[in-house]
């Protein structure tokens, strides 16, 4: 015990050692200036020389009679004419490592082990046996009294006097010898009732507080830790929670007009955070029982009482002053439950609140507390719906509303913070009373005073709108569409939410086109973003269905989500971005994510949409109607694509689509599903499908698309003979004729673009044509002459040798023209 009680000692000298240096170096300079000052003053005071006139001047003019100059103070008539000689006074040492090892340690660790000689001396006197628990109290206690004592005498010593650090020391020894004196007669040897103890205490802790308005920080220090330590020398609960808690009230407010009177910011830091230590003690100890109402009140006094403080204290940190404010708004939180939410801890959180408020009207140092305040509410609103019983809260959220939003109303042109203050306070307490205890209210109800509350943020953002940051506008605009969303969403079917947020996407474009703020445009994908969210079980269904589709899922259909469904849920939203996208502002630097997003989801529902008209389901629907529904619905994005790659608007969309037709077609008809490999009806279809395919890439005018309807075309004609030898099912294998028939279409194209490049002057047309024909060559010599024999074999070899001359002497007559020369250009008329 006595071993833990010299640590504790030891730490507190040491503490106050260091909380003391800033404080004694301004005392130094405090001090050195004063002398000069004096120095100054006592130069002024000299009394000047007069010069005495010539003796026959003296003669002829009778001098005036001497006035005689008022003496400074009295002195000997002897030593007035001498010259006077500054008084020498003791100069505390400027802060160096000399002065600081040489000057101040030794005092104070002087004062340290005067006390740890008291202690050390009892404890010798217990080892050896000579005196009894009652004589070495006395004893014990004697020397604290005799080092206060010594503390006053070294004040009045004149070689000790100018020196206030040695009665620092011994005081502040003293008083640590004293608190020590009473832990032992009341903690190890019972010789003090735990209520005596207790008052012994507080008697030891007001003389501290005296003594140090006569030494100062140091025995202020020791009076601080004693004070809030006498409590647990003799029990907490002694006397009982009230008259503690009235107790350390009482000496919270004593410390706090010391520190006010003295200047010592830090004395009244230390005092509130020591308080709110002691209620946090106590919340802990009483385990939501007992006394908790009165710790709340405790909590509520200590906190506002700390904020008024501080600053008189010469505090001048916001934060620091905003500290106790907030451990205190934290620390009534933490009460409440205890207190079951009740009418008791509505009312100390809501006065304590209020008091912030107050103060940020005065000081705006103290808007971020009650900011904090607020944000703590909403926490402590909803922890109080959760509860079983509501009780006070939908009250005490109506009180809210009205002191945060009121007042941030009143106050919201005054600055930013206040603007925030009426946003969150005008709808926050309503919006968590509504999302944690909707059944209080009916719909109509909420949705009544949710768009009263979004009117009442609507209206603060008339004198902003010449604004060019837009940064508070911008809160306006998000808290009144997120109150004036839930609001319509209380009229309207719980699968109808997509509604609000599709005419919330719409109104904020307006708004945005309106205010022609760059930021405003950036906050309509904010409610298309909650709208996919709340169509998540639609979304994923799609994304299911394509998945499905490209993996090899022959019939799709089952697995859409129902069509209202997605209409409802997807289509609104999805419809309002697409008619912002319009708009070359909207969604801001979001666009470039939201335009491919919007597209897409577009693109997906239609794909639903289409789906629907032949619902294939069954085998038998998908071979009568599969290829009919896949080449419809590639054709759709082809000949879209192509008339806005024409018209020139919106070229990523275009170019998307027709990079979708096209793929569609590699995917679908060239390998998951191709007719010739899975029965499907197809008639004449197939050779339409590709020859209009091919047209769309034929005629858009980037020659990029050349490649792709050079192949399209082949396929055209490849789908041509086989059709013409299979019939409407292309299923089987390849026969001789059906061989030849290839050969022949391949030649007849390659003709074909032979004579389209010589006509219209395509190299592009030309050079494809000769590769086609050379290729049509190796087949018929490799492939076709291996399958014939006897007079077919002979007719189509003397078919290919004429064509082929003929083809020659044709191309060479076109390549020996001679080129037409260009006509010069004269300039215009």
């Amino acid at each position: 015990m006595i071993g833990s009680l010299l640590l504790l000692v030891a730490c507190a000298a040491a503490f106050g050692f260091l909380l003391l240096q800033a404080r004694i170096a301004q005392l130094e300079r405090s001090v050195q200036a004063m002398a000069e000052e004096l120095a100054r003053l006592h130069d002024r005071t000299q009394p000047t020389p007069i010069p005495r006139p010539a003796a026959a001047t003296a003669r002829a003019v009778p001098a005036p009679p001497p006035v005689p100059e008022p003496a400074l103070r009295s002195e000997p008539e002897s030593l007035q004419d001498a010259p006077l000689e500054p008084r020498t006074r003791f100069a505390l040492p400027r802060l160096s490592f000399e002065s600081l090892v040489g000057g101040r340690l030794p005092i104070w660790i002087g004062g340290v082990a005067l006390v740890l000689a008291g202690f050390f001396l009892v404890r010798y006197s217990i080892e050896q046996g000579l005196l009894g628990p009652a004589a070495r109290t006395t004893i014990a206690a004697l020397f604290g009294v005799a080092l206060v004592a010594a503390s006053e005498a070294v004040r009045r010593l004149p070689a000790t006097r100018d020196d206030p650090r040695l009665g620092q020391a011994l005081a502040g020894a003293g008083i640590a010898s004293l608190y020590g004196t009473l832990y032992m007669a009341a903690a190890l040897y019972h010789l003090v009732a735990p209520l005596s103890a207790f008052v012994l205490v507080v008697l030891v802790t007001l003389a501290a507080m005296a003594l140090s308005l006569r030494h100062g920080p140091p025995t202020a220090v020791m009076a601080l830790a004693g004070g809030f330590l006498a409590p647990l020398v003799a029990g907490f609960d002694a006397a009982g929670i009230g008259p503690l808690l009235v107790y350390l009230g009482l000496f919270v407010a004593a410390l706090f007009g010391l520190a006010v009177h003295r200047g010592w910011g830090w004395l009244a830091f230390a005092a509130s955070f020591a308080g709110l230590a002691w209620a946090q003690f106590l919340i802990a100890v009483l385990g939501g029982s007992g006394n908790l109402s009165s710790v709340g009140g405790f909590t509520m006094l200590l906190a506002g009482g700390a904020s008024a403080a501080l600053p008189a204290a010469g505090i001048r940190s916001r934060w620091l002053r905003l500290a106790p404010l907030l451990a205190g708004l934290l620390q009534l939180v933490v009460i409440a439950p205890g207190l079951e939410f009740g009418a008791l801890a509505w009312s100390f959180y809501l006065v304590l609140a209020a008091a912030a408020l107050a103060l940020a009207w005065r000081d705006a140092a103290y808007l971020p507390g009650a900011l904090a305040s607020l944000v703590l509410l909403l926490a402590l609103e909803g922890l109080a719906l959760l509860a079983p019983a509501a009780g006070p809260t939908p009250l005490a959220a109506l009180v809210a509303t009205l002191l945060f939003g009121g007042t941030g109303q009143w106050l919201a042109r005054r600055s930013r913070d206040w603007l925030l203050m009426a946003l969150l306070g005008t709808g926050g307490p309503l919006l968590v009373a509504h999302l944690f205890a909707p059944a209080l209210l009916p719909g109509w109800g909420w949705g009544l005073l949710e768009a009263a509350a979004a009117a009442a943020c609507a209206r603060l953002a008339a004198p902003l709108r010449t604004e060019a940051e837009g940064r508070a506008l911008i809160a306006i605009t998000l808290a009144t569409a997120l109150l004036g969303t839930v609001a319509l969403a209380q009229f309207v079917p719980d699968q109808w939410v997509a509604l609000p947020l599709a005419a919330a996407l719409l109104l904020l474009g307006v708004w945005a086109r309106q205010n022609r703020v760059p930021a405003l445009f950036a906050l309509p994908v904010l409610p298309l973003v909650a709208a996919l969210v709340a169509a998540a079980p639609q979304l994923f269904g799609l994304i299911g269905l394509v998945f499905e589709t490209t993996s090899g899922t022959r019939i799709a259909y089952p697995l859409l989500p129902p069509l209202a469904d997605l209409l409802r849920t997807l289509g609104l939203p999805i419809l309002a971005a697409i008619a912002l996208l319009a708009d070359p502002r909207q969604f801001g630097a979001a666009r470039r994510l939201t335009a491919p997003l919007a597209a897409g989801l577009g693109l997906m529902l239609l794909y639903a949409l289409a789906k629907q008209p032949l619902a294939i389901a069954t085998p038998e629907r998908f071979l009568a109607w599969g290829f009919v529904e896949r080449a419809l619905i590639t054709q759709a994005c082809l000949a879209a694509g192509w008339a806005l790659a024409r018209a020139g608007r919106l070229p990523s969309l275009g170019l998307a689509l027709l990079l979708l037709g096209l793929g569609r077609i590699v995917l679908f008809d060239g390998l998951m599903v191709n007719p010739v490999f899975v029965a499907q009806w197809s008639g004449p279809l197939p050779l339409v499908h590709f020859a209009l395919a091919a047209f769309w890439c034929w005629t858009l005018p980037h020659p990029r698309w050349r490649i792709a309807a050079a192949l399209l075309t082949l396929a055209a004609a490849f789908a041509a003979v086989r059709q013409w030898t299979h019939g409407p099912i292309l299923t089987g294998p390849i026969g001789s004729f059906e061989n030849g028939g290839y050969s022949a279409a391949l030649l007849g194209v390659a003709l074909a673009w032979l004579v389209r490049g010589i006509t219209a002057a395509r190299h592009d047309l030309r050079i494809a044509g000769l590769v086609l024909l050379t290729c049509t060559t190796f087949k018929v010599f490799l492939i076709d002459a291996a399958a014939l024999d006897g007079l077919l074999r002979i007719l189509s070899f003397l078919g290919l040798g004429v064509a082929l001359i003929a083809i020659g002497w044709a191309y060479s007559r076109f390549l020996a023209r001679p080129a037409v020369a260009p006509l010069a250009d004269h300039g215009s008329p």
